[in-house]
């Protein structure tokens, strides 16, 4: 099926990444910028301020799912003052009907709950951290947008998606008809996505320069630690002949479900493996990715300075 896509830019989408990043901490062992990164955050936050955003983490994660459908549901303007002053002043029936299409059974108290919590914290933590970076970041994102919305014409959609998403596999009889694409920095090198009515939101990670030459490129160290374990290779063995879920491999592989799934994580991270979304209740299957292991040689000669 031909998906209507859609690539996407904005720092809007960057400020609630970053902030889940921060807030809730989820994947952070996997993600590039690491615990370092948190602990220099919280240092420039007073135990005052801290506090709402260590009360944030136990929010219902689904909330963020409203605050990017308002970000895909946007004006053309970028502006992130303009989009917080939108969602704090504007009636609760307006931004129910902006979000209605996305999540139907959204209803206005649930709409007032979520902008009274996040509103606040989201200027706050623009003010503390984002806005410093914006202008870092944004030339970035908006140059691999703009790389991905030129291959609209050249690609089919689902390739597109897994080009973009290196591995994110679309399967047919996906409840969708509407896929956004969106580059990520604050998530790198992980794949997040959600299911909204009709749509499927994705944010890609994109590459970032090397500050040092000199020392071996995140890519390459991202494969290198992913195969120091060899039931990870026998992960990849199990999954090479055809997609698996996990299900599956718990039953065959006599591994655990949480140790699978940290394994997977770090193959996924990796771009060793493609994960193919079956269905809109996150159900997934996985496979391997024949252009990891060329990366691997690639990416290590490229370093060593073999060819």
């Amino acid at each position: 099926m031909a998906y209507n896509v859609k690539v996407d830019v904005s720092p809007i989408y960057e400020l609630i990444s970053s902030f889940i990043v921060f807030t809730t901490r989820k994947w952070v062992n996997n993600l590039d910028v690491g615990l370092e990164w948190l602990d220099d955050i919280s240092s420039r936050f007073s135990p005052d301020a801290r506090q709402p955003f260590i009360e944030a983490a136990q929010f219902p994660f689904t909330d963020y799912d409203v605050l990017y459908a308002w970000a895909i549901d946007r004006s053309d303007n970028t502006d992130i003052e303009a989009f917080l002053d939108h969602l704090e002043f504007s009636a609760e029936e307006v931004l129910y009907h902006s979000i209605k299409s996305y999540i139907p059974n959204m209803t206005t108290v649930e709409i007032q709950r979520i902008r009274s919590s996040y509103i606040p914290l989201l200027r706050k933590w623009n003010e503390l951290y984002f806005k410093e970076i914006t202008l870092q970041y944004a030339s970035l994102l908006e140059e691999d947008a703009a790389e991905k919305a030129t291959l609209l014409h050249k690609m089919d959609s689902e390739a597109l998606v897994e080009y973009a998403s290196g591995g994110l596999v679309l399967e047919p009889g996906l409840p969708i008809e509407r896929v956004v694409l969106v580059p990520s920095i604050h998530f790198r090198p992980i794949n997040t996505y959600g299911f909204y009515s009709d749509v499927l939101f994705i944010q890609y990670p994109i590459d970032i320069p090397e500050l040092d030459e000199d020392e071996p490129p995140t890519c390459l160290l991202r494969l290198t630690r992913a195969l120091v374990r060899p039931e990870r290779l026998r992960l990849l063995r199990y999954v090479a002949d055809e997609p698996k879920s996990l299900q599956e491999m718990v039953d065959h592989l006599n591994e655990s479900e949480d140790k699978l799934m940290h394994h997977l994580m770090r193959l996924r991270v990796a771009g060793l493996l493609r994960v193919h979304l079956v269905d809109s209740n996150d159900t997934e299957k996985f496979s391997i990715r024949p252009d990891g292991a060329a990366e691997l040689q690639m990416f290590l000669e490229s370093y060593i300075r073999l060819s």
